[in-house]
């Protein structure tokens, strides 16, 4: 067997062989590619220091990286299908790298956005570029096991980026949570070139580029809307980005439907299996990274954890999320993908409503039951919904499949963030205000008011005041702590019935198993006529 991969999938009489290592190294490049927003969960607190960034700065920092990933990732995953899908792993790799070494050296709130969002667009490459690459190395009888490890392998990143993280900030600066992606994305490189075969779309026609400009506007509209408007306020920019995003819903919709090779077939989304799956990967990242994003803010900020300390205590979710596709593989095939999604998102709803219990005398311990479900949850649930989404694809728009998934995927995450994270920051800001408001100068309140780890900075500075002194520090150390408790109660309750609405719409939408396959058949005949009528054109 020849050391570099160079046999294309299309040409193989049989499966793969170094099958198996080849996923091995699509999921490695999963894992840093979400780790890389997960990381700087922990980050934050040490680059809003040495940087000076205000809390818009900190949220463009974090969605520098979102924007362009979300964005992008279906016309990049069309462009792997027709040119190479190994191609595009390997350059939004590198494209990747290039990013993270410069947000490790780069010390300007501007530059280290700029980092981000170039990892950004490398993450728009690789991401598509993994999914549809393991349909096409898989045969049938194994792409659910297949989809079940690359699923796993996000559930494992959530945890492992804040703990790699925190141990690298143990005796390192920031920037080096930014470096550690470098050698990873390398050794992926080195991994593609040889074990993953050479891919891509035998049938394919013309890119439909005006289709995927129109996506690019929509989604980056809208994902541009969810983060600056709910944060900062619906002044001008976020309401013009949330009116181009539904105008350039419409127009790319119509033209899809009119153009004889679209980007992306809209009708799939009449097809059950599919718009419901899609729902399912929407609301399942909605929930878990709007809690996550609030739970690390209470681990670090009022129980008083460090970074590695905080990414420690995420494992739970890891290990629950191997459990769920441990058992998923043995009932998905039994029960079909309606009863496992449906229980799946079940079982995470409540995690969330769990969180409602939260109060100023809470410990970690309280998070842990959350945590255990949430990952259990989308071990469970995950796989099933992306294998059933990547099986409404033809095998020449296999990267179309897995930027769609994907996309549902990052678009529920920012909007988790952007939506949870706004009422957090409003219940947060109301309870305060309420407890203090009176009590401290304007500028201070303000600062406080901002985020739990300004209370907690206020507080420090009341603490070394003479005017202040201890006792007042802890005080409003004690005012901080209760409202930012009371802030997740709040927001996990909004958030559990947000969750528990998704469940209920993909439990209606998702047909049962008969229904299911009946579906699944038709819409596979219908994907053969299709490839037939345009190979015979």
């Amino acid at each position: 067997m020849p050391l570099i991969a160079n046999t294309p999938v299309e040409k193989m009489t049989g499966p793969y062989p170094r099958r198996w290592w080849a996923l091995l190294v699509l999921c490695l490049s999963l894992l840093i590619v979400v780790m890389a927003n997960t990381s700087l969960i922990v980050a934050a607190p040490d680059m809003t220091k040495d940087l000076g960034l205000t809390s818009s700065d900190l949220q463009w920092v974090i969605d520098g990286y979102t924007v362009p990933y979300a964005a992008l990732m279906l016309v990049l995953g069309s462009i792997g299908d027709k040119y190479s899908r190994r191609g595009a792993l390997i350059t939004g790799l590198l494209i990747f790298a290039g990013g993270a070494v410069m947000g490790s050296l780069v010390h300007q709130t501007d530059l280290v956005i700029t980092a981000r969002a170039t990892m950004g667009v490398g993450a728009a490459v690789v991401m598509p570029a993994t999914l549809s690459l393991l349909v096409a190395i898989f045969p049938k009888g194994e792409r659910a096991k297949a989809i079940t490890a690359w699923s796993a392998t996000s559930g494992l990143a959530i945890a492992a980026g804040p703990l790699l993280a925190g141990w690298l900030l143990e005796s390192h600066a920031w920037g080096s949570t930014f470096l550690i992606n470098a050698p990873i994305a390398i050794l992926g490189v080195v991994g593609a070139l040889l074990l993953v075969p050479p891919s891509k779309a035998a049938t394919m026609g013309r890119i439909d580029y005006v289709g995927g400009l129109l996506s690019i506007v929509s989604v980056g509209s809208l994902v541009y809307a969810t983060i600056e408007g709910p944060h900062f306020g619906w002044g001008v920019g976020p309401i013009t980005s949330a009116v181009v995003a539904g105008v350039g819903l419409l127009a790319f919709v119509a033209w899809e439907l009119r153009h004889p090779s679209p980007m992306l077939n809209v009708r799939k989304f009449t097809e059950r299996p599919f718009s419901g799956s899609m729902l399912a990967v929407l609301f399942f990242f909605f929930g878990t990274f709007g809690a996550i994003y609030y739970s690390t803010q209470f681990l670090q900020f009022v129980l008083g954890y460090d970074a590695l300390e905080t990414g420690v205590r995420l494992l739970p979710l890891a290990g629950a999320v191997f459990l769920g596709a441990a058992v998923t593989g043995r009932l998905a095939p039994k029960l079909g993908v309606k009863v496992v999604v449906g229980t799946g998102m079940a079982i995470g709803t409540a995690g969330v409503f769990l969180l409602t219990r939260i109060e100023t005398g809470s410990g970690y311990t309280d998070f842990v039951a959350p945590l255990l479900m949430l990952g259990f949850a989308i071990g469970l649930s995950l796989s099933p919904a992306t294998d059933t989404i990547m099986d409404s694809f033809p095998e020449s728009e296999l990267g179309v499949g897995g930027g769609a998934n994907d996309t549902a995927l990052e678009l529920g995450a920012s909007l988790g963030i952007a939506i949870l994270g706004s009422l957090l920051a409003t219940s947060y800001k109301d309870k305060l205000t309420g407890l203090v408001g009176g009590h401290l100068p304007a500028a201070a309140l303000d600062t406080a008011k901002d985020s739990v780890g300004g209370g907690t900075a206020v507080a420090e500075q009341v603490a070394k005041n003479p005017q202040g002194g201890a006792e007042q520090a802890q005080s409003l150390l004690g005012a901080v702590h209760e409202s930012f408790a009371h802030a997740i109660a709040h927001t996990s309750l909004i958030g559990g019935v947000i969750m528990a609405a998704g469940t209920l719409i993909v439990v209606a939408i998702l047909p049962g198993r008969g229904r299911g396959e009946a579906e699944e058949r038709g819409g596979a005949a219908e994907t053969t006529a299709e490839r037939t009528d345009s190979v015979s054109a």
